[in-house]
């Protein structure tokens, strides 16, 4: 039999060498916590894709970068495996590494395996051709062992992808076919294409007759494309009631989903079934029945088993070959083990919907483990816990409340000055540490140079669990919260979350990432090229593995599935169509018809230069922006432009901090941070955001390690003298009611106003009022205030104090019967079921979002139906924002196998290509 050699897939690494470190095991092969890596190679754990922005091609890069296209395969070897000890076998995936400083050949390539070890090289002549294309980030290789390893080469497949933008691709696609380099993958495209257009074409020929058969009858189109029908806004006039809103309005059913296939996931059926664990004697809180369910999943996942010889049985994608029992196959990547087995992840995704009752599962793990190793004689370490700030006091109040006095917890909050001296002796005097991400963060990177265990703190300790609340805060891989995570000595790890992806499957990737799933997947662009690549292309393998990956580390059941029996009154969910009055859409089409021209711009520059295209792009989300907040109120969107700063730093590159351009850094910052835009360095969201003189937003600590280290800006290599040049947005105050202009109203003001009028008709009826501008529920209270309404309000700008006292007021005084809430603030951790109707006054980029919002409303707990009005504008950029949001509801729901059938190939997770679609 030939030997055996291993290898994983892989996208080139465009980085010069001297960073190309090898991203060394956090976890040895003993278990034991190793010295983790250092920064920069937890960046290069996303391949190409963190340097890139960290080198300084910015932001937007992020959308070309998703949205490359297949472009053909090459068949060829790798040579010099006599050389090399790297191992790999037919049909595994291996690592495209180049070597520009190698002393032989500086286009040499070299191909490594999972382990990074190398196997051998990529032929000399087919690197010469290879090596320019990946030196100026053209293309992107993937590569997959196509044989079995010779004396002396070893025969792979390399999958070339560029870019999907026209321009480019023209100019990309010539040189390649000069040099004769395989173009496959184009040409079916194309031919697809073809297909696609003439299908097209043939439904808009049945839709003219159609049409002209309808203006005979002088009928509407029966058949024709709608996407939302009926609605209108109540305008000034008679007061309607509620009934009157809701007939005007249309159903909106945005969480629904298809009927779960035999062929993927676990049917509700199957959920129905799963074995329950016993209640647990130190619990005082009697767990409904899923709740014991799901208590024994957690249970069992603490402890998984390598699957047994001769069984069929799948464990974290790993499988027993039929041929061999004592080969074991990493099946997605193909990485196989003979003799040994692999390191199985213990802990998972706890994905329950919001309200069913995660932290009480929890709670139950915690003292049920607790009894089964005091039984045993094993150690009772502590569990940790790391929860966004707002919800610390929840812990520790659910655990002193759920847990019987004769076996509570001994439960320790780490946070700013509550910190208590913490090591491996004084752990041994708690069983719970409560704390949070900042401080995790803060504690890791107290150093340039990282090292665990630490003499002191979280790092000290080698933890029973750690347990993330709210855990789609570590989406994202290189933000450094995450990474501190990562490092956590720990023998289990756990994630809660409603919402395991909220965008694209790289959130996914990051919390498979932070529970160390095995097999070469903790590796980004083996994850990216086995599963998110395929799923995204709509292929039934890669959708299967990800689903087979979901239902063995992801336990998520939903509210409406009946053996769940919540009993929650029903929610029902309503899009209210608004019109604009004729001042208001003139407004909205003048910005309208500037966005598809800022974008035509951008896209003819993006080729060229990057400073020019990044200028472009800025002025682009500023006009999206407006033309979101006009829906709102047209008085939200200024007519001041940055057009005076832009054509400055077109020529000056950077900005002199006068008064005036500080003002308008900031406004720009303001823009940034309204847009969701992430840090281009950490990648993730934007965290106490600054902007530098050169108009470039990042988070402050983010670019503040720049500046220690280089003194330049990343995105377009300006100087950046010192800290104190960096601007930070501009204090908010809270509005006097005396500026605010209640007489000049809006369409969707008035609809509100109206919504809420008719609320106050019902007894009982108690609104929250949800919107990401503080600015509009500014406006919005200044009416209520008019009316006579008797409100609170809860946004970023309150004390926990404050919050506390306003929901304290909705809940406990029946005559205030409105809440207005930022919607960033109160999507997380709050219990608001003293309201029974939510209205979502604008729509949110990640329905996630929205969803986690609509849950603090509707969870264990409401005793009344809920409603939801969303308002929307017809015609304008939030019914589009809507169906973005469908598709993006659409990769939730094939992950958890909750919709039959492939995913629709044309979604698009680029934000380029969202606002190709906002504009279309």
């Amino acid at each position: 039999m030939p030997s055996r050699k291993r290898a994983a897939l892989g996208v080139i690494d465009l980085t010069d060498e001297s960073q190309n470190r090898s991203n060394k095991q956090v976890c040895g092969s003993n278990g034991q916590v190793q010295p983790p890596p250092s920064q920069s190679s937890y960046d290069e754990d996303l391949e190409a894709y963190g340097d890139e922005l960290i080198a300084g091609t910015q932001e937007y890069n992020e959308g070309t970068w998703r949205r490359l296209q297949f472009y053909g395969t090459l068949s060829t070897k790798i040579v010099g495996v006599q050389y090399y000890a790297g191992q790999a076998t037919a049909g595994e995936l291996f690592l495209v590494r180049r070597e520009p400083n190698n002393m032989y050949d500086r286009n040499a390539i070299r191909a490594l395996n999972v382990r990074e070890e190398q196997i051998g090289h990529i032929p000399r002549a087919v690197a010469a051709k290879l090596a320019k294309y990946m030196d100026s980030n053209a293309l992107r290789i993937e590569g997959g062992i196509n044989g079995y390893i010779g004396q002396f080469d070893c025969p792979i497949k390399l999958k070339l992808y560029g870019s999907s933008d026209e321009v480019v691709k023209r100019d990309l696609v010539n040189q390649m076919r000069a040099e004769k380099l395989p173009l496959d993958g184009i040409r079916e495209a194309e031919a697809e294409t073809r297909r696609n257009a003439k299908l097209e074409a043939g439904r808009l020929k049945e839709l003219q007759k159609l049409q002209r058969e309808a203006k005979k009858n002088g009928g509407a189109v029966v058949g024709g494309p709608q996407q939302y029908v009926g609605g209108g806004s109540v305008g000034i006039g008679p007061t309607p009631d509620l009934t009157d809103i809701i007939n005007g309005s249309e159903r909106f059913t945005s969480r629904s989903v298809g009927q779960m296939t035999e062929d993927y996931g676990k049917r509700e059926a199957d959920l129905e079934t799963m074995p329950m664990a016993k209640q647990p004697e130190a619990l005082s809180a009697e767990l409904l029945p899923f709740q014991r369910q799901g208590l024994h999943w957690l249970l069992s996942k603490e402890s998984p088993q390598v699957p047994a010889k001769g069984s069929n049985d799948i464990c974290q994608l790993w499988k027993r070959s039929s041929r061999d029992p004592n080969i074991i196959t990493n099946i997605a990547t193909n990485f196989s083990l003979k003799g040994s087995s692999p390191a199985m992840a213990s802990g998972g995704i706890l994905a329950d919907d919001m309200g069913l009752g995660k932290t009480v599962q929890i709670i139950s793990l915690i003292v049920a483990d607790r009894a089964f190793r005091q039984q045993d004689g094993l150690d009772t370490s502590a569990t940790l816990i790391i929860a966004p700030l707002g919800v610390m006091s929840n812990w520790s109040s659910q655990i002193e409340r759920h847990v019987k006095t004769k076996h509570r917890l001994r439960v320790m909050t780490y946070h700013g000055n509550r910190k208590l001296k913490l090591d491996a002796s004084e752990i041994k005097n708690y069983d719970v540490v409560i704390t949070t991400y900042g401080t995790v963060a803060t504690e890791y990177w107290s150093t340039k140079q990282p090292q665990v265990p630490m003499k002191q703190g979280l790092f000290s300790v080698e933890w029973r669990r750690v347990v993330v609340d709210e855990g789609h805060g570590l989406r994202n891989p290189t933000a450094k919260k995450t990474v501190a995570a990562m490092n956590l000595m720990a023998q289990s790890r756990w994630i809660l979350t409603g919402t395991p992806i909220i965008n694209t499957l790289k959130d996914f990737y990051s919390l498979t990432k932070f529970i160390r799933l095995s097999g070469g997947l903790d590796r980004f662009e083996l994850f990216n090229a086995a599963i998110i690549r395929p799923v995204n292309a709509g292929d039934p393998l890669g959708i299967g593995l990800l689903q087979t990956l979901m239902q063995d580390i992801c336990l998520r059941r939903r509210k409406d599935m009946k053996f769940v029996d919540l009993k929650l009154p029903k929610l029902t969910e309503y899009v209210h169509k608004i019109t604009l009055l004729e001042h208001e859409q003139q407004k909205y089409d003048a910005l309208e018809a500037e966005a598809k021209g800022t974008l035509s711009d951008y896209q003819a520059r993006q080729a060229s230069s990057g400073q020019s295209a990044m200028k472009a792009y800025r002025h682009l989300l500023e006009i999206l922006i407006r033309m979101r907040q006009l829906c709102n109120h047209w008085k939200m969107c200024g007519e001041e432009r940055f057009k005076d700063i832009m054509e400055i730093l077109e020529k000056e590159k950077v900005l002199d901090l006068t008064p005036e351009n500080k003002a308008a850094l900031q406004s720009m910052l303001q823009l940034n941070i309204e847009s969701q835009e992430d840090c281009p360095i950490c990648l993730d969201n934007l965290k106490e955001p600054v902007i530098t003189c050169c108009a470039h937003i990042f988070c402050n600590a983010c670019i503040e390690t720049v500046i220690d280290t280089q003194r330049k800006c990343p995105m377009c290599r300006a100087e950046l003298p010192a800290i104190t040049s960096l601007v930070h947005p501009a204090k908010e105050e809270k509005p006097q009611q005396s500026n605010i202009d209640t007489e000049n109203s809006s369409s969707k003001v008035e609809a509100l106003l109206s919504i809420l009028r008719a609320s106050s008709k019902k007894m009982g009826t108690k609104t929250v009022v949800f919107s990401q501008w503080t600015t509009f529920l500014d406006i919005v209270q200044a009416q209520l205030d008019e009316e006579g309404f008797n409100y609170t309000r809860i946004d970023g700008r309150m004390t926990a104090t404050q919050r506390d006292s306003a929901m304290d007021e909705l809940e406990k005084n029946e005559e205030c019967t409105i809440m207005l809430a930022s919607l960033g603030v109160c999507s997380v951790g709050l219990n608001l079921v003293a309201a029974n109707q939510v209205v979502l006054a604008d729509t949110w980029w990640a329905p996630a979002i929205e969803d986690q919002a609509i849950d603090r409303v509707h969870r264990l707990g409401q005793k009344k139906p809920t409603t939801v009005f969303r308002l929307v504008v017809e015609g304008s950029i939030e019914e589009n924002v809507l169906q973005i949001q469908g598709d993006k509801r659409k990769l939730m729901n094939l992950a958890f196998a909750e919709k039959a059938g492939k995913r629709d190939a044309g979604v698009k997770n680029a934000r380029l290509a969202d606002i190709e679609r906002l504009l279309a």
